[in-house]
């Protein structure tokens, strides 16, 4: 394998190779992967989600958000893009018609596996685009450090409606919800087709209770808002494609700033290549 690579960074530096033809990791043949990684390409993004109700947009939201989201970033990151996880830790919305629940015990030592597989293929830098809240979050965030100590990765958890809270305060005006207006919007600049307007009614809006008031299981409105009379869904074609432009570069500035940060303080080095890669 280390003469492999030797090889293939001679014909790097002589120009010789061909050009990438893809940056998912499902159509990168091995041979095409072995060249990439990591002489030229050091950082994986692995979008995370779950099927769950989502008001008048599809049960997938959660999947096709941050796959979109990963799909935007990695030629401006010089990333890769792994397979999708779709099935999650779902929460309180578990009742509602096609929505999938899978248990921790289950969830841990696969997405531990995962990420184990991304470390030992090459990648230096793991970044989990995550499409799922509830107690999804802290399931991938103790599952990134645990592999980062065991495998001398860095890994980076992003939960995109919360890291880029500020772009829905900037487009919208509000705060967003669960599959309220901001989550609706994302999926309408990307998938309109998967925006069901016919089947809207405020029914189905709820605003999130406060902490230690009231609990309900199935939660009783697949629309969750963060704060009572802010969120609720419209549909505005413009703002939908200015939020999703604005979720993008928020979440690339965030990537770049933190992989930088790992650079400087020279945290887990690589060796170097003559691409200079991420």
């Amino acid at each position: 394998m280390a003469r492999l690579h030797a090889i293939l960074l001679a014909l790097l530096a002589a120009g010789t190779l061909p050009a990438q033809s893809s940056r998912e990791m499902n159509e990168l043949n091995w041979q095409e992967f072995a060249r990439l990684v990591p002489a030229q390409i050091r950082t994986v993004l692995l979008p995370t989600g779950t099927l769950e109700a989502h008001g008048v947009i599809h049960n997938g939201a959660d999947n096709t958000a941050p796959l979109d989201l990963a799909r935007a970033m990695a030629p401006r990151l010089n990333a890769l893009v792994a397979p999708l996880i779709p099935y999650g830790v779902t929460g309180s919305l578990d009742g509602y018609p096609g929505t999938f629940q899978i248990s921790e015990a289950a969830y841990r030592p696969f997405v531990a596996d995962v990420l184990k597989g991304l470390a030992r293929n090459g990648f230096r830098n793991i970044i989990v685009v995550n499409g799922h809240g509830g107690p999804q979050t802290a399931i991938l965030n103790e599952l990134a450090e645990q592999a980062g100590r065991e495998h001398r990765v860095r890994v980076l958890v992003v939960n995109w409606w919360s890291a880029c809270s500020e772009a829905t305060f900037k487009v919208f005006g509000e705060d967003g919800g669960h599959a309220g207006w901001n989550e609706t919007a994302f999926t309408q600049a990307a998938h309109p087709q998967l925006v069901r307007r016919d089947l809207y009614s405020k029914d189905l809006e709820l605003p999130r209770p406060a902490a230690g008031s009231w609990a309900a299981f199935p939660f009783p409105a697949p629309v969750i808002l963060y704060q009572p009379g802010q969120g609720s869904v419209r549909f505005d074609e413009a703002k939908a494609k200015e939020y999703f432009q604005a979720v993008t570069d928020c979440m690339t500035k965030l990537v770049e700033g933190i992989i930088e940060r790992w650079d400087r303080m020279n945290l887990y080095p690589a060796a170097a290549s003559p691409a200079s890669p991420r």
